[in-house]
């Protein structure tokens, strides 16, 4: 399966204006913003767990990151309540589920090769940025391997201009912002080529955003020819 596989293009995707499509275990839906490949894919997805759901103990020989959206995504390492920004890299694997119901935005294959490195930032954690008229509250959930991911809150009625010279992947979380014409809502996503300056304008009710500055695709990504047919690192 190919979905806003060409990286030089911009994409968007209203995920909430998506039908929940299964996954393979039940009880866990997705909507997709972004896929090469089958159920082993390199791939950015939206993912619903229902009250008492759980997938089997898996691995991530491509490594997995994610931002817990609404309820409390939980695995045996602990509680993520949203907010909650973890990146489990090559190698690690869990049974993640949810005994409430949770939904996260979740990467799949999509780590360089030699980031091994896990990191977990719950709810206020992480490194505060500076702020001013326009940024109400920064905070930088990770910066490292080429990468910099930052949770923000946008005033409203503000002018945004962010740099881009890597590429950018953006989900507004709440409230809204206009975009190139497009006006991007609740969990609405939007990826960037690098070169390609984001500029906005925040919606009436301002607006709380989770984005990343990074190649869209590392040049030493881990590969699939990495993984026997069983799913586990070679």
């Amino acid at each position: 399966m190919l979905l806003n596989d060409n990286l030089s293009e911009r994409a968007l995707v209203h995920a909430d204006r998506l039908e929940w499509m299964p996954s393979p275990t039940k009880g866990v839906d997705r909507r997709m913003l972004f896929r090469i490949g089958g159920e082993k894919a390199r791939a950015t997805s939206i993912v619903r767990y229902a009250p008492g759901s759980r997938f089997p103990h898996h691995e991530h020989p491509g490594g997995e990151e994610f931002l817990v959206l609404d309820g409390i995504f939980q695995d045996e390492s602990g509680d993520f309540p949203a907010g909650s920004y973890v990146r489990n890299p090559p190698g690690t694997g869990h049974a993640p589920g949810s005994e409430d119901g949770c939904v996260i935005l979740v990467k799949l294959w999509q780590f360089k090769q030699g980031d091994r490195e896990r990191i977990v930032r719950l709810p206020g954690q992480g490194r505060t940025g500076g702020l001013g008229d326009a940024v109400t509250s920064s905070t930088t959930l990770f910066d490292g391997a080429d990468e910099r991911v930052r949770l923000e809150d946008w005033q409203a009625h503000a002018d945004i201009e962010l740099a881009n010279p890597q590429g950018l992947e953006l989900l507004v979380i709440d409230g809204s912002l206009t975009e190139a014409g497009d006006t991007l809502e609740r969990w609405s996503w939007l990826r960037l080529p690098r070169g390609q300056i984001f500029r906005a304008r925040v919606g009436d009710h301002g607006a709380k955003v989770w984005y990343k500055s990074a190649p869209l695709l590392h040049n030493d990504v881990c590969s699939f020819d990495q993984v026997d047919d069983k799913g586990h690192a070679r």
